[in-house]
């Protein structure tokens, strides 16, 4: 159902951040990065930024590779653990459970959350539950019948379940391609979402803490923000001065804290949006618990509008998670 934008309606999302204290506590930390996930070459991107970032203010940082056959970058002492690893062991809540196990500290989100947010089925199953929109979709698996997507799906996406940065996920326009690809990702992965395509806007909102950053609109000369689009296109636009309604941007940014929450998420997250062209309803389309630290990454670029430098967010993000883990 679509529901009536509100204009004289003000969400409760506060714009502005407490900057991390000049004088600040050194820690040995262990920055993960890189993995065995079709993210890896990302993964390795962040670790670099996030470690040097960490050096700049102050902190006795080594930046260690990790996977599951080889954990012993975890048995380096440390006082805390800053997890640069996207996709696969990194961010479906793996390694989280062995951090857990081993009492370690670290950022962001447990190992529950971790691995709720990766599904996306799950995750939108989560977010259907809390009352926040997302595009009709369906789960195909291996052998589907011929009737498990509607037509209606056609132009739409297909995406693996559990997979970051747009890898093997497409944009299909006819009901015959869209079945090839669905079974293509399920052949591979066990199993493919198929999404209907919801045109207009493309937003995202990442939440640091318990506060939405500013909505940043995403525009790329390619069919969709694809990995290419994402890590290696200079010429993807990533716009704050955004001529949307005033009352569409605070919705999308009160909807991506509840995202957070629904999925149970802690610390920081970004959230990825879809906004329909004609009825301006969002519709959320998944929840990163691990977003990048590259040169074009989102979740740095919306802190910076706050204020919030690349160095400061990583401290804010140090401070969050060990607040956090003192209190659980």
């Amino acid at each position: 159902m679509t529901q009536t934008l509100d204009p004289n309606k003000k969400a409760s999302v506060p714009t502005t951040l407490r900057k991390p204290n000049e004088a600040l506590e050194t820690l040995a930390i262990t920055v993960l990065a890189g993995g065995p996930g079709t993210e890896r070459a990302v993964s390795l991107d962040s670790g670099r930024a996030v470690s040097e970032a960490l050096v700049r203010l102050g902190h006795r940082v080594a930046m260690r590779d990790i996977d599951p056959h080889d954990l012993s970058a975890l048995d380096r002492p440390a006082d805390f653990v800053f997890v640069a690893l996207h996709g696969a062991f990194g961010e479906d809540g793996t390694l989280q459970a062995e951090l857990d196990r081993r009492g370690l500290a670290y950022c962001g989100s447990g190992s529950a959350a971790s691995r709720l947010a990766m599904h996306k089925v799950q995750a939108k199953r989560s977010f259907e539950r809390a009352g926040i929109p997302t595009p009709p979709y369906v789960l195909v698996g291996c052998g589907a019948p011929d009737d498990a997507i509607p037509t209606s799906f056609a132009p739409g996406f297909v995406k693996p379940v559990s997979s970051g940065s747009s890898v093997d996920t497409t944009l299909e326009r006819s009901f015959e391609d869209l079945w090839a690809a669905a079974r293509r990702v399920a052949d591979a992965y066990g199993e493919a979402l198929v999404e209907r395509r919801i045109v207009g806007p493309e937003l995202t909102v990442g939440v640091l803490g318990e506060q939405a950053l500013p909505v940043c609109e995403i525009r790329t000369q390619r069919e969709f923000y694809d990995y290419d689009a994402k890590y290696v296109d200079d010429n993807t636009e990533y716009l704050f001065d955004l001529e949307l309604p005033t009352a569409l941007l605070e919705r999308v940014q009160t909807l991506s804290v509840e995202a957070h929450h629904a999925v149970g998420c802690r610390v920081f997250s970004r959230v990825d949006w879809m906004v329909d062209r004609e009825s301006l309803e969002p519709y959320v389309l998944e929840i990163n618990t691990i977003p990048g630290f590259t040169s074009h990454s989102l979740l740095p670029k919306a802190a910076q509008r706050i204020g919030l430098d690349f160095d400061q967010l990583c401290q804010r993000i140090v401070e969050l998670s060990l607040s956090e883990n003192r209190n659980a």
